[in-house]
């Protein structure tokens, strides 16, 4: 008969304890167990020399650490590397490493899929498989960093221009923007923050995770609970009702004063703001009333806004703002006091911006 193994993945320092008591062992080799995986990053149980050959024997039998197989790694011209992971169930996600001079940045994602259906989504052309659990949404983020310290010599050769090599001596970023709404998982994603913040584990300080929701009201009311606050962004792409329901249906359930309502109690550390992410479509939401609007509709907020111009996606009729366009856009808003940022897209070419995330996108119909 098969012995069912524990997935290690994903348990707390707490858990891990616990395990190890129903085994018979003592409690402090759980904590042992859980400085081995999130702080030394050792994912083969063989390996980890703290714990007895006996114990390490026995856990291999009873138990396996299980991180996402990356099963196609692409690099893109400016050094973003795209990864697809395949999942333990056959089921694969698309994850995203983005180099900067001074820090790096990991973009995860939070489900299979995504069921809100955004019209300039890719990944809303899937449909929702599943959530993801929490060993698999921090299970991104171990594997990425694995990967980054061990250069391929294709990296080797780009390193200079991406400057991939740097990546352990400088801060991580997490951004929660890859596929799925987080906020629909937020059970798993709140245990997946408490791995990835834990100073004794993987240790990204919550002030450097960022969570984007397309808007769920009550969820935002929850997170603003959690054991972990992330900062908040929210994917907002318009400033009227009639145009954010055509653009995310999600609207029609919470229209945008209502989710405007949720971000001003939405509790901040000082100096933190909400960021608004506007994608700018060419005639549909970039017109110079709209950015007045905005600065009305966030004149009370701590806010900023990242303007993030259409990328190449699925062809729906829709295209990007002109960089006059956007800079005109960006100057309204500035002229009246809201920070904003035109945010220049890494990874277009392979399909690893804002709003690409498809692992199927080699079908597609593309526009240039």
């Amino acid at each position: 008969m098969e012995v069912q193994q524990r997935e290690l993945l994903g348990l707390t320092s707490s858990d891990l304890c616990q395990f190890l008591e129903s085994l018979g062992e003592k409690s402090y080799h759980g904590k042992q167990l859980y400085h081995a995986v999130y702080k030394v990053r050792q994912f083969h149980i063989g390996e980890m020399t703290d714990l007895s050959r006996a114990l390490r024997e026995r856990l291999q039998q009873c138990s396996r650490l299980t991180l996402p197989r990356t099963a196609l790694s692409q690099l893109s011209v400016d050094g973003t590397r795209k990864y697809l992971f395949e999942l333990k169930d056959g089921e694969k996600i698309e994850s995203v490493f983005i180099p900067e001079e001074h820090r790096d940045t990991l973009c995860i994602s939070t489900q299979v899929g995504c069921p809100m259906d955004c019209k300039y989504c890719l990944t809303a052309l899937i449909g929702l498989a599943r959530n993801l659990t929490p060993g698999e949404i921090a299970g991104q983020v171990l594997a990425i960093l694995k990967d980054r310290q061990e250069p391929s010599p294709e990296t080797t050769a780009l390193a200079e221009r991406s400057e991939t090599l740097r990546a352990r001596a400088k801060p991580v970023n997490i951004v929660l923007m890859g596929m799925g709404e987080p906020l629909l998982n937020l059970e798993n994603v709140s245990r997946a923050l408490t791995l990835m913040t834990d100073p004794n584990g993987i240790g990204i300080p919550p002030h450097r995770i960022t969570l984007s929701t397309v808007g769920l009201v009550p969820q935002i009311f929850e997170l603003a609970k959690a054991p972990v606050v992330p900062n908040l962004a929210i994917s907002l792409s318009a400033t009227t009702d009639e145009v954010r329901n055509r653009l995310m249906p999600v609207n029609r359930k919470y229209p945008i004063q209502e989710l405007i309502q949720a971000c001003a109690q939405f509790p901040l550390r000082p100096r933190q703001r909400i960021t608004f992410e506007y994608v700018l479509i060419d005639s549909v939401n970039d017109h110079d009333d709209d950015a007045r609007r905005l600065v009305k509709l966030l004149s009370r907020l701590r806010a900023k806004v990242n303007l993030l111009p259409l990328n190449p996606g699925q062809d729906n009729g829709m295209r990007s703002s002109s960089p006059e366009r956007v800079r005109r856009f960006q100057e309204i808003l500035a002229s009246k006091g809201l920070a904003a940022y035109i945010r220049r897209p890494r990874g277009a070419d392979i399909f690893a911006a804002c709003g690409q995330l498809h692992h199927a996108q080699q079908s597609l119909p593309v526009v240039h």
